[in-house]
């Protein structure tokens, strides 16, 4: 399919040129007979960090999928930069909610994988050491997953992503199985590798506090068939600490309509 420049959403102003562009996206399961996205338009600006909240079942890990190239669509246009989608991409780096390292490799063995299987580079061991020394797991390199915390493996989840250098990191709720308080370091510990690295991210997440800590904006999603409901601007100084976040005077009325509008659509 040949690329073609999108329109870009009225009212929508990026702040830096869109590296995403969603239009009009649609996707049915079992053979037409269950609509999992409904008319999805969405613009992320590169460098931006995107979180993405809704129902359970309202298409967000679906709409995660298609972006990564993992998954089809039935019609609309999903465009990374000038090129549309039509499969995995180095240039997108995906983490899920399990970081899957494997039990025979080291850390950073794990985190280099994606450069053996797909070609390493001269420089590739310098990208692991540096990955390693950003996530703050410099020293646990030649240990094994099994001797890594919950938190430590995603971490290196995280690395392992970012080695090929993409443009995109792709979350789909990384955090859900830890405790409350490694999530909560796991926050911070993820907008500090995003501020050091200027990576453009989506993550998607039911926790409203973890979407405002996060996120430039946020996107808030409809019960199936998913569609786009509200977007959410969090205009809250960086780098941000699990205080001034709870204390700023714009936390509670985003977290009041962000909650109101999953509410409304039957998430408590």
């Amino acid at each position: 399919m040949r690329a073609t420049q999108m329109a870009p959403i009225a009212g929508l102003r990026p702040v830096a040129p869109t590296l995403i562009q969603i239009r009009n996206l649609k996707k049915t399961y079992a053979a037409g007979r269950v609509q999992a996205l409904s008319n999805i338009n969405l613009d992320i600006a590169d460098g931006e960090f995107v979180c993405v909240v809704g129902p359970s079942g309202c298409g967000k890990s679906t709409l995660l999928r298609i972006l990564a190239g993992l998954d089809d669509y039935d019609s609309g246009q999903v465009m990374l930069g000038t090129k549309t989608v039509s499969g995995p991409s180095r240039d997108v780096g995906v983490v899920f909610q399990q970081a899957n390292l494997l039990p025979w490799l080291t850390v950073r063995e794990n985190v280099a994988l994606p450069l053996r299987v797909g070609g390493g580079r001269p420089d590739g061991a310098d990208d692991v050491d540096r990955l390693l020394e950003v996530a703050g797991l410099k020293d646990f390199g030649g240990r094994y997953p099994y001797e890594l915390s919950g938190g430590m493996q995603q971490r290196a989840g995280i690395c392992r992503a970012l080695v090929r250098n993409p443009r995109i990191l792709l979350m789909d709720e990384p955090f859900g199985a830890l405790d409350a308080l490694t999530r909560e370091r796991m926050n911070l510990e993820l907008q500090r590798i995003w501020q050091s690295t200027g990576k453009t991210v989506m993550l998607i997440t039911h926790s409203i506090s973890e979407a405002i800590f996060l996120a430039d904006r946020v996107i808030v999603m409809s019960a199936r068939p998913g569609r786009v409901l509200r977007e959410l601007t969090v205009d809250i100084p960086r780098p941000r600490s699990n205080d001034t976040i709870i204390s700023h005077p714009d936390y509670p009325a985003l977290a009041k309509e962000i909650r109101a509008l999953l509410t409304g659509q039957g998430e408590e």
